[in-house]
């Protein structure tokens, strides 16, 4: 089982994986850090428990130990156990959720595999917002998506940010890279027998397209300039969500869930 340990150092080495959070050239979850991935909270840590990442250890107020306890029952990871001051100043900030876990990344997922066995994917170009991204997996989780795929310049979705904004599912959803030439790279998910529907308000109603049911591919752009031109035109298909009048989008998180709800088969 877990060991907890006591903790009155804020200085103390074996926080150093928590150490100044706030502090961007030192984050471990940022690109060119160690590549950690951070959980917040109780609901966030346990998911991360629960999923395939290498926990290296827990840092919190003794409460919040004490009710992820029955989790860490069959864990041999470490806990450390602080007041909340202790660790506000390791940390850089006063953490209102109480507890915080690390853990290494796990082996990437093979997104041809991925492609293969999907039925409802999601596939994201120039999503760069961490908010956004964490809210996507949180809807794709909720909506019974079987995966992401991040086409270029999409933000990780293993930063702290979208690990939290997501409650944790972007420890759940399987994602992977799309890697190749953008955008022939979608060649790949028709070969795997996905239609490959692009979102755009210029598209065909989403309602009348036919895809409940279907193998989907659903191709989502960032907030602001939606999908690039080069994107839209390697689409199988153009779909949209009908609006009110003097409404012309939403945001890529929110309208991802409405496509979700429209062509993944019913969640039980």
């Amino acid at each position: 089982m877990a060991i907890i340990t006591a903790v009155a150092d804020a200085a103390d080495p074996r926080l150093d994986d928590y150490r100044d959070l706030t502090t961007a050239d030192r984050r471990p979850d940022r690109p060119g850090g160690r590549g950690l991935v951070i959980a917040e909270g109780v609901v966030v840590v346990r998911r991360l428990l629960e999923s395939p990442y290498p926990v290296r250890s827990l840092l919190g107020v003794p409460r919040r130990i004490e009710e992820l306890s029955a989790d860490l029952a069959h864990l041999d990871v470490p806990a450390y156990a602080t007041d909340a001051d202790t660790m506000a100043d390791a940390v850089g900030f006063h953490l209102n959720r109480g507890v915080l876990a690390v853990a290494d990344r796990a082996a990437p997922v093979d997104a041809a595999e991925l492609a293969r066995t999907a039925r409802v994917l999601a596939v994201c170009e120039g999503v760069n917002d961490h908010e956004n991204l964490g809210s996507l997996f949180r809807n794709a989780a909720a909506l019974g998506v079987d995966g992401i795929l991040l086409g270029p310049r999409c933000a990780d979705p293993l930063y702290r940010r979208s690990v939290r904004v997501s409650m944790g599912h972007v420890l759940r959803v399987p994602f992977a890279h799309l890697e190749g030439p953008w955008p022939s790279s979608l060649d790949r998910l028709r070969e795997a027998g996905l239609t490959v529907a692009a979102l755009t308000p210029a598209g065909e109603p989403l309602s009348a397209a036919g895809l409940a049911g279907e193998r989907v591919a659903l191709l989502l752009g960032a907030e602001g300039p939606g999908l690039t031109a080069e994107a839209l035109a390697a689409a199988d298909r153009r779909v949209g969500i009908p609006m009110a009048s003097g409404v012309d989008s939403l945001n890529v998180a929110t309208a991802a869930a409405v496509a979700f709800h429209a062509v993944a088969p019913p969640v039980r």
